[in-house]
């Protein structure tokens, strides 16, 4: 293990290419500088990332741990994506008042509305915390010497990380400290955080521009989205984190993002900077295969299944579907990343050259015994134990997909189930007040219609009895096999459909015996956990022949470019602005107003491509202004750099040379939708809205004159 960190330590100093990686900024070594400075990057690594002056990173915050944006004003403005901020926009939306749909502009800091339960999060410092966690790991180690390396390593290394992390705390009370594995488990490392926990919407513009192309146009090129929303985050009169209150003023920043109106062209140097969540391009050749044919199918069916459902109701009634806005963009997403990704995993060959890196470290490893002893059986460990959990993989995607995340009621019922039954204590009060706002955006009518389509599909999808959980056998004996009139009775007969429901259960606790909305949700993790126990022993073996996997990749090539998987802490990339061609179709780099307009011109037949008649004018007008790209005169909407980002990049801020902001990174290329996987540099591609675009909304359809002062002096 100790020789195991010392060589992924080395490997953060190894040169990468300039398209792919996903690097610390705390540890940026001489030679990516140089790789850097040959591009384009005028910055310096101390101007990167500092603790002991402005930096860059302290205008790029974690958005909600979800996200990332940039403060691009001295008062805390904040810009993102607008599908980052689409959960706090249609939180505030009413039909009365339908902001989603209409946009909105706070033409003063009195206007701004409160995004309840949304914060940001500053990154103070990262750092190396190895030492501390392998310290508790090797006590661990004498202290159980005769049970396996790999066991103690999975049943102990987040309790370890957990304890170290609750140091940090102590030490540190006024930050958040975070202590995440790098490297498969081979170095750790603890990041400081600022919370500031009142943020406020301050413009949106309308849904049809800030999602435009919707899910025709998801995960695709070209594009025209406006994907942008702002706000402002607030502290107390000494600039400290407080919560929501009139007396807060907007935070004053010494050190923010300045906009860069000059724009762009093809070649120039590109980074971005933000907080991807999570990658695995470490995984084996048999996980990629699980990921594909036992993993994905179940959120790509299941979810197309719900989605049905769910389109229905939203269609006959807005407030039904503002309320589940939000749900459906997440949903949707992730199901149409999973369609891609095992078509370009298929179309890239991806299985395949894994194979082929893992026959090059059998050669290497095979040349020398003391190499062979440690990793000379971990393929064959590999492949018996992914056989063998192969089929409760595949159940388990579709029951996570049917029962955890499908059905919503189980939620309630689950929470209520495990809720104190002192109706007095603070945990009921707790679980009510998270009822209440669960509540807001839930309606039992869909979701009835979503528990009798999801269980009729599940026992479909997944036809061994010995993954149903027991209200099959209810549906069988007492409903003769029809899912639908079980559903009916279910929603007929539960108070786990609104709060005051709750009321009646926090009044009276012997429903819980009877409420048929309980009882359907009290098998539902005991079968979880059934299931996931007896894939226990694969998983433990799985868990250490991959982290030897990363040992032996990073031993063998130390003087190979390696950085470590995403882990939603902050990481830069860079590259340049580019085009790219696959097959026989060739990409330009940006798209304009005129491709807008083409596909605006196809509403009729292409919901997705719908837009306000004002928008609509707006384009044709073709008044840019200063707002038009200098070089081509054209107004630039969206824009390609190669980038590396993943999900959780979503509003991270695209940079110039010079550290200004070109746009914001918002999704990548449905070419190469293996990335998470397996980074494609000849495909692979970081779409991003310019930033000019997004200033011409604010200024010529909203009208905000004050945010446009405020941003362009």
């Amino acid at each position: 293990m100790k020789k195991l960190i010392l060589c992924a330590l080395c490997a953060l100093a190894s040169f990468s290419y300039a398209d792919e990686g996903m690097w610390m900024l705390n540890n940026i070594d001489p030679k990516m500088a140089k790789a850097m400075r040959s591009l384009g990057l005028k910055l310096k690594p101390e101007q990167l990332y500092s603790t002991r002056h402005a930096s860059l990173k302290d205008c790029v915050v974690d958005f909600g741990d979800f996200c990332s944006g940039v403060v691009v004003s001295p008062d805390g403005l904040v810009f993102t994506n607008h599908h980052c901020g689409y959960g706090a926009i249609q939180k505030l939306s009413t039909p009365d008042d339908d902001i989603l749909t209409n946009g909105f502009v706070a033409r003063s800091r009195e206007e701004e509305r409160p995004a309840e339960g949304l914060f940001v999060k500053f990154l103070q410092r990262t750092e190396d915390c190895t030492a501390r966690v392998m310290q508790g790991l090797n006590e661990v180690y004498e202290a159980h010497p005769d049970e396996s390396t790999a066991e103690l390593d999975l049943y102990y290394l987040d309790s370890i990380m957990g304890a170290v992390e609750k140091e940090f705390r102590l030490d540190n009370p006024e930050l958040d400290c975070l202590v995440k594995a790098y490297y498969e488990n081979n170095a750790f490392y603890v990041s400081f955080y600022k919370v500031y926990r009142d943020i406020r919407l301050v413009f949106t513009a309308t849904e049809t521009m800030g999602k435009f192309g919707g899910d025709t146009d998801n995960w695709m090129w070209p594009r025209q989205t406006c994907d942008f929303s702002v706000f402002r985050i607030y502290a107390d009169k000494d600039g400290e984190p407080a919560e929501y209150s009139k007396e807060n003023v907007p935070l004053h920043m010494k050190n923010y993002a300045r906009i860069a109106m000059n724009g762009y062209r093809s070649g120039d140097f590109c980074m971005t900077v933000g907080y991807p969540g999570s990658t695995s391009r470490y995984l084996s050749s048999w996980g990629i295969d699980e990921r594909v044919n036992a993993s994905n199918v179940s959120v790509i069916q299941v979810r197309g299944k719900k989605q049905e459902v769910w389109k229905k109701f939203m269609d006959a009634d807005r407030a039904v579907g503002i309320k589940y806005a939000s749900k459906w963009a997440s949903s949707s997403n992730y199901w149409k990343n999973s369609i891609g990704m095992n078509k370009a995993i298929a179309d890239l060959g991806v299985i395949a050259q894994k194979q082929q890196l893992e026959d090059k470290i059998r050669q290497w490893y095979g040349d020398r015994k003391d190499r062979s002893d440690r990793f000379g059986r971990m393929f064959a460990r590999l492949k018996d134990a992914y056989g063998k959990r192969r089929d409760n993989v595949y159940a388990m995607g579709f029951f996570r997909e049917t029962f955890m995340r499908g059905i919503e009621l189980y939620r309630v019922a689950h929470m209520l189930n495990t809720m104190p039954q002192d109706a007095d204590s603070t945990e009921a009060a707790l679980v009510r007040t998270r009822m209440e706002a669960f509540f807001k955006d839930y309606d039992a009518k869909l979701d009835e219609a979503t528990m009798a389509a999801l269980l009729k599909n599940y026992r479909e999808q997944v036809t061994e009895r010995r993954y149903w959980p027991d209200c099959y056998t209810t549906i069988d004996s007492l409903y003769g096999g029809d899912e639908a009139a079980y559903a009916h009775d279910v929603f007929a007969r539960t108070i786990c459909t609104s709060i005051e429901g709750v009321d009646k259960l926090l009044a009276d606790s012997t429903l819980r015996d009877t409420d048929l909305g309980l009882l359907y949700a009290q098998d539902i993790p005991l079968k979880m956990q059934e299931v996931s126990g007896s894939s226990r022993e694969a998983s433990t073996t799985i868990n250490y022949n991959e982290h030897l996997l990363t040992q032996a990749l990073l031993e063998m090539d130390q003087e190979t470019p390696h950085y470590s998987d995403a882990n939603f802490t902050m990481r830069l990339s860079y590259g340049i602005i580019q085009d790219y061609t696959a097959g026989d179709n060739h990409y330009q780099y940006y798209t304009n107003a005129q491709s807008l307009l083409d596909k605006a011109a196809k509403q009729g037949e292409i919901e997705d491509y719908k837009l306000e008649d004002d928008i609509v004018s707006l384009m044709k007008e073709g008044q840019w202004g200063r707002y038009a790209d200098k070089r081509t005169g054209d107004m630039h909407l969206c824009f390609l750099s190669n980038n590396d980002i993943t999900g959780g990049n979503s509003g991270s801020p695209m940079f110039n040379g010079k550290g200004e902001l070109l746009g914001l990174a918002f999704d990548g290329n449905w070419d190469a939708m293996s990335g998470d996987i397996s980074f494609d540099d000849n495909l692979q591609r970081c779409i991003g809205v310019d930033v000019r675009y997004m200033l011409f909304v604010i200024d010529k359809w909203g009208k905000a004159d004050n945010l446009i002062k405020e941003l362009v002096k």
